[in-house]
């Protein structure tokens, strides 16, 4: 009953609001127009997690048939995806209609990318300074990040950056709102299942809900135990492939020559850390005859070729407690990104693993924009938003 009561008031908000009705159906037609053109660049068919959700259904935790080779562990003549758990979640609502199959890769991200550009709007409502601004704060989480360009490819490796990014919006505007600390545990403890150095955000957030509480002992333990239940859950996965809770499969997956050299000089490491900033820093593109002309690396490039209103950003200063958190989430996050040997993410446009931190740099924006907002924002968010839409093309015409 207060589920369908909830779901009434909810209708009944969104019927008297033009400007979001507006936003969900600019958000779904644009997502879901240029997955379907995306879709018609490549072959058709199930990819990884369809295949692995399917084998689920039957019991099983190894692949019945390969579509790729890297990060595939080999033990006892089984084959393994080196992967965590949540990106296979979706698919297994598709496993009994398999005429769905071959599609599945374009549903589930899709669907999942059209959710977080919704949140989108709501976020820049809670964030932003109100008014018309707000749809530039969301314009710019929608189509002026990667979430845009990750969505359309269809791709199991990016569903995981997908999910997480509308996990943390989610988690953002609870904490706009409620800040109640089983939600904040679920939904960190959920981008742990998706992308596990994410769990390093339940530091800041977890030390800021302890600093406003007067009951700290409950505090903590509803915020911990959807945490240690993500933990447990990313153990058993990893010791029902591996054969151990500590063994993500990573550090033992096949690699092509180049990632495994680096590999070997540590899954994540300081000597990773140069490369990686000079990238995320000054990564650029090289050009050809033929259209779209631009050619970005395919290891990744600068983010102020992707995401330029980032820079918006360091307007927020450290006064507030919710900056001071936000910042701490940006740092805590990027550390283990730029340690790690896989680079930007070969084979994405622009510095895909950056999409771990940028959601909280668009808040940081968003809360920034409420002391000033003129023509240098503008022009930096229709930059972000011009190089996103170059990066689609690409992807459809390279």
């Amino acid at each position: 009953m207060k589920a369908k009561e909830w779901l009434g008031s909810r209708a009944t908000q969104l019927a008297d609001d033009p400007g979001a009705i507006a936003w969900l159906i600019l958000v779904a037609f644009v997502y879901g127009g240029a997955t379907f053109i995306r879709s018609q660049a490549t072959n058709w068919g199930p990819d990884h997690m369809m295949i692995l959700a399917s084998d689920m259904f039957v019991g099983r935790s190894d692949l019945s048939s390969l579509t790729t080779i890297n990060d595939i562990v080999t033990i006892n003549g089984h084959n393994y995806q080196a992967m965590s758990l949540l990106p296979t979640v979706p698919y297994l609502p598709l496993v009994p209609f398999q005429f769905l199959w071959p599609f599945s890769r374009w549903i589930v991200s899709a669907v999942i990318g059209i959710v977080a550009g919704w949140l989108a709007l709501p976020l820049a409502r809670r964030y932003g300074p109100g008014g018309s601004i707000n749809y530039w704060i969301a314009a710019l989480g929608a189509f002026g990040t990667l979430l845009f360009t990750l969505t359309i490819e269809g791709d199991f490796y990016y569903l995981a950056h997908l999910e997480a990014t509308l996990l943390i919006f989610l988690s953002l505007i609870e904490w706009h709102d409620r800040r109640r600390p089983w939600v904040m545990g679920l939904l960190i403890g959920l981008m742990a299942l998706a992308r596990p150095t994410l769990i390093l955000i339940a530091v800041p957030f977890g030390l800021a809900l302890l600093a406003e509480s007067k009951d700290r002992v409950r505090v903590a333990v509803a915020f911990a135990m959807p945490l240690l239940a993500a933990v447990a859950i990313t153990g058993w996965w990893d010791w029902v492939r591996f054969g151990s809770p500590l063994e993500t499969g990573y550090d033992i997956a096949w690699l092509t020559v180049g990632l495994e050299q680096l590999r070997y000089q540590g899954l994540f490491s300081t000597t990773h850390v140069p490369p990686n900033l000079a990238l995320f820093i000054g990564g650029g593109y090289s050009v050809r005859d033929g259209f779209p002309w631009m050619v970005p690396s395919n290891e990744g490039h600068s983010i102020l070729l992707t995401t330029p209103a980032v820079l918006i950003a360091f307007g927020a200063g450290l006064r507030e407690r919710l900056n001071q958190v936000l910042w701490a989430s940006v740092i805590v996050v990027a550390i283990p990104v730029f340690m790690y040997y896989g680079g930007g993410g070969g084979g994405t446009y622009g510095y895909r693993y950056a999409m771990d931190f940028v959601p909280f740099l668009i808040v940081l924006a968003a809360i920034a924009m409420k002391d000033r907002f003129g023509n240098l924002e503008r022009i930096l968010i229709g930059l972000s938003i011009f190089f996103v839409c170059y990066g689609y093309i690409w992807q459809v015409y390279k």
